[in-house]
């Protein structure tokens, strides 16, 4: 594997290049979360957070890919389900905290709340009881290296989903980490895409807060390709590349786009869109012919061989 070359490529330059085998594209999966009605007790007067009220009558925006509010967006006048709250402000899932406020183990300004639906304040102080730390501390995040011809979601036809590839037979850490289990599975889903023609790093995860880490709309989390791309681009296009296309009706993000070698661009981007980079490149003049991730935030793939998986270790950030 290439290792990330900093500052800006050489210009445009012509070449006359051979394709690898594309193949088709992949869709990825989505979650839902339960919602309720009743509110309860008396407004909290704790802030958690600095900010203005929100204008009357306008309401929050909401995440096109995790489906929540963050805490910014929300009417600190308003209530808003517990759970919801829960997600905006980073403790856990919608689906995590449902499950923890069944438990008992939510406090909200002190109080237990285990009724689901329940409104508070998004100013409400909301306290984690000991065990739902403990429980949110034992989920698992894996990283895989997935190969060609796998899809990131939901199994289509005769391509398998990610997940149906993870056993202990192609665990890379076994002998040094938890052995699989089938309960790793167990609430596992990936957060971010990877084209079935794609290879490279994919991440599954139990937790909520990761998932929303690397794929809300706000996210800013980097996510690292190298891209085999053949046919010739234009005097701006390396420019293009790096701001300026638009995609879906929406101005595309600033990227970091730079040549690693004659045929190989090296693409970071903080936004990931159904296959963006092919789509940029095609912008431009180019066909992309062999796409890998190599890194997303601060976690390298390295020596992770195609088709084995790992562990994220507790020191281990994005």
């Amino acid at each position: 594997m290439n290792k990330p070359a900093g500052g800006r490529g050489p210009g445009p330059r012509p070449s006359n290049r051979t394709a690898r085998s594309p193949a088709p594209a992949a869709k990825p999966a989505s979650t839902r979360a339960k919602a309720g009605t009743k509110p309860v007790g008396k407004p909290a007067l704790k802030r958690i957070t600095d900010r203005p009220a929100a204008p009357t009558g306008v309401r929050p925006r909401r995440s096109r890919v995790s489906g929540t509010s963050t805490i910014d967006m929300m009417d600190p006048t308003e209530p808003q389900r517990l759970s919801k709250i829960m997600a905006a402000i980073g403790l856990c899932s919608r689906r995590e905290a449902d499950f923890l406020i069944e438990k008992g183990w939510v406090r909200v300004d002190g109080k237990v709340v285990s009724e689901l639906g329940t409104k508070v304040l998004p100013t409400a102080k909301i306290e984690l009881d000991a065990k739902a730390k403990n429980t949110l501390g034992k989920q698992v995040t894996i990283l895989y290296h997935k190969p060609i011809g796998v899809v990131s979601g939901q199994p289509e036809g005769r391509y398998k989903a990610a997940m149906e590839c993870l056993s202990l037979e192609n665990q890379f850490d076994r002998r040094t980490s938890t052995p699989f289990q089938p309960a790793m599975l167990k609430g596992l889903a990936p957060a971010g895409r990877l084209d079935i023609d794609s290879t490279g790093l994919l991440v599954l995860t139990q937790d909520g807060r990761i998932a929303k880490q690397l794929i809300d709309t706000h996210s800013t989390v980097e996510k690292e390709y190298l891209v085999r791309v053949e046919g010739e681009l234009g005097d701006r296009g390396l420019e293009l590349l790096r701001h300026g296309l638009s995609m879906d009706g929406e101005a595309l993000k600033p990227a970091k786009v730079s040549w690693q070698n004659e045929d190989q661009l090296r693409f970071v981007l903080t936004e990931g869109k159904k296959r963006q980079i092919r789509r940029m490149c095609e912008m431009v003049g180019l066909r992309v012919i062999g796409l890998k991730r190599v890194r997303i935030g601060r976690i390298m793939l390295g020596d992770l061989p195609v088709g084995e998986w790992r562990l994220l270790q507790p020191e281990e950030r994005f």
